[in-house]
């Protein structure tokens, strides 16, 4: 089987506005919808003058998350449809064939722009993570990225940082890694128009950016989702305001109008939810956006008409939809995954008397990063080089599996990851002098891969190496221990379903000796069934005080659990990522390495 089908699934615009045989634009339908005048278009170039209309490919991806190389497991697989119903998992992503794929898009693509819908860095395994994601700005620099937006993870290390990242620098306190060498910064500009410095009330970084060639002219407005500061570290967005997507969108599209820049794509690092992981799933189906749920849907419909394509992202998924806009025309909202799994390919055709885009011609498709083409040499290079460099640190063993131990990989609330973490956790906090925890949380976002078994070098099968399990915990988040009481501790598992979390759960994985029922036919709070929960078999004493712990982005308050904010007396533990690794040396040898615990700590009603 080819990775990449014959016949990617195509989404066009114009199936809602176009009466065309079966909802795609003939040639003689795009003719007949077009002005006078408008008919020779092809690609910018006609016959002795210049076209009406020139086809500006654009090209975008999202949430690269700094996998250079193929994500291991299953995080670097995408679900397929096959023409007979079957779903199939393809391997897929990985920079070398990333950039591969994306040149080969270019081909007889004069007009041809790249965009990115931010969190290109942040949560990344060990090559970028270990060096502060220079690697991974140099790769995107090498890709030809035009443009991304930013997203919550450029924040994680701060403004100052991210900063850095844009204009170049060696690193504050480590300096610059390879001699004689200075790290540049990004060649392309990060746009952050909703994030402003409390300070001075301006936007930290560029809010957008024209792209021009040849008299054409197409705008880019980046923002980040407004709830940032709820999903990133407080020392992370400290000094910063995030504001409202659409008025900060509508702000930008008004000035770039004023401007003479009429053809507007906005880079939105925040997404939705189709109703099938397929890459290749028709979310238009009934209808335009029919099968797309999610922040981004209510976004979509409240940004100014003026802007003519959303390039979105956050959620990792996989999408190309039509959303109406305010005026009710249907309007592109594309995303692609995440981990350089997919690309979009998006053609927009702009009008050079108008300086618009003719909105019911616009077509995308998301495409597979297969890998079986041609890797691009000089990704093959920056790879190694940087391997080179990380090898010491990468390829140390800390334990031994028996068999891959599933975490962001699994679609289930209870992971066997997220139990072996919370209980690598809690036995390194329960000593007295450690902080006496008698329960530990984790965060499933901060779940960021799979533990494989399967050698990703030479190590060996079976073996897990440093560098794999800092993919898995790339925060090294430093481990907090506090008193909460037992409502406290109740109210904490009914955030997993409620407020915030209630349209998008976020279930924490718990340590082992918790216990509790989560009916998910129920609404809200209730679905946490409270008088289930169980910490050693006993039932949990709302007045009685328990020494809880978890890493400092949930002792923040951070996912939306305002009851673990409210802990007090807290100590400062180990690092997650220390944990992590001293408990598999304490459990698994070569001789009798680790098995995936069982998911058996929290009972699912569906």
């Amino acid at each position: 089987m080819s990775a990449t089908p014959q016949h990617p699934q195509k989404n066009r615009t114009s199936r809602r506005v176009l009466a065309a045989t079966a909802g795609l634009v003939t040639v003689g339908a795009l003719v007949a919808a077009m002005p006078a005048g408008a008919h020779d278009r092809g690609k910018g170039h006609g016959h002795g003058h210049q076209s009406r209309t020139v086809d500006v490919q654009l090209l975008s991806f999202n949430d690269l998350h700094g996998n250079l190389e193929p994500p291991a497991g299953s995080a670097g697989t995408v679900s397929e449809t096959q023409a007979d119903g079957t779903v199939t998992s393809v391997p897929a992503g990985g920079v070398e064939y990333l950039a591969t794929s994306l040149r080969t898009a270019r081909k007889g693509n004069p007009y041809s722009v790249t965009a990115a819908g931010g969190d290109m860095v942040g949560a990344s395994p060990l090559l970028s993570g270990l060096f502060h994601d220079e690697p991974t700005i140099e790769a995107l620099n090498g890709l030809d990225l035009d443009v991304t937006a930013v997203g919550n993870h450029e924040f994680d290390e701060g403004a100052t940082e991210l900063a850095r990242l844009q204009n170049g620098g060696c690193h504050p306190v480590e300096g610059c890694y390879e001699k004689g060498k200075k790290f540049k910064g990004a060649d392309f500009p990060y746009l952050a128009a909703n994030v402003t410095s409390e300070k001075t009330g301006k936007p930290i970084l560029k809010p957008y950016t024209v792209w021009k060639k040849n008299g054409v002219k197409i705008g880019f407005i980046g923002v980040t989702l407004e709830g940032t500061p709820n999903i990133v570290t407080a020392n992370g967005v400290k000094g910063l305001k995030f504001h409202d997507e659409i008025e900060t969108v509508n702000k930008y599209a008004k000035e770039l109008d004023r401007q003479g820049v009429k053809s507007i794509v906005a880079l939105i690092h925040e997404g939705g939810a189709p109703a099938s992981a397929s890459y290749n799933y028709d979310c238009d189906s009934p209808g335009a956006g029919d099968g797309i749920s999610g922040p981004i849907v209510d976004i979509a419909k409240g940004i100014t008409p003026k802007v003519d394509a959303l390039v979105t992202g956050h959620t990792h998924q996989a999408y190309v939809c039509t959303v109406p806009d305010p005026s009710g025309k249907p309007r592109m909202v594309t995303s692609a995954s995440s981990f350089g799994k997919l690309y979009t390919d998006t053609t927009l055709t702009y009008d050079r008397r108008t300086n618009d885009i003719v909105r019911t011609s616009v077509e995308s498709a998301n495409h597979i990063v297969s890998r079986d083409q041609a890797k691009a040499t000089n990704m093959t290079k920056l790879i190694a080089r940087w391997n080179t460099l990380a090898a010491p640190i990468a390829n140390r063993p800390q334990g031994w599996i028996t068999a891959d131990i599933n975490g962001r990989g699994s679609t289930a609330p209870e992971k066997p990851l997220g139990n072996l973490i919370a209980d690598a956790q809690l036995e390194g906090l329960a000593p007295a002098d450690k902080g006496g925890a008698v329960v530990a949380f984790m965060n499933p976002g901060g779940i960021r891969a799979d533990l494989v078994h399967a050698a990703s070098g030479s190590e060996g099968d079976g073996v897990v190496t440093y560098g794999e399990a800092f993919t898995v915990q790339p925060f090294t988040n430093m481990m907090n221990v506090v008193d909460l009481t037992g409502a406290q501790l109740v109210a904490a598992l009914q955030q997993q379903v409620s407020g915030s979390n209630e349209a998008s759960p976020k279930i924490l994985q718990v340590s082992k000796g918790l216990t509790y029922t989560l009916d998910l036919t129920k609404s809200g709070a209730d679905r946490v069934v409270a008088d289930t929960i169980r910490l050693n078999g006993e039932a949990i004493d709302p007045a009685k005080t328990y020494r809880v712990a978890m890493n400092e982005f949930l002792a923040g308050g951070g996912d939306g659990f305002a009851a673990l904010g409210e802990g007090t007396n807290k100590l400062v533990g180990a690092s997650d990522l220390d944990l992590f690794n001293a408990y598999l040396a304490a459990h698994s040898t070569a001789d009798a390495p680790l098995a995936p615990p069982a998911t058996d700590r929290i009972t699912v009603v569906q």
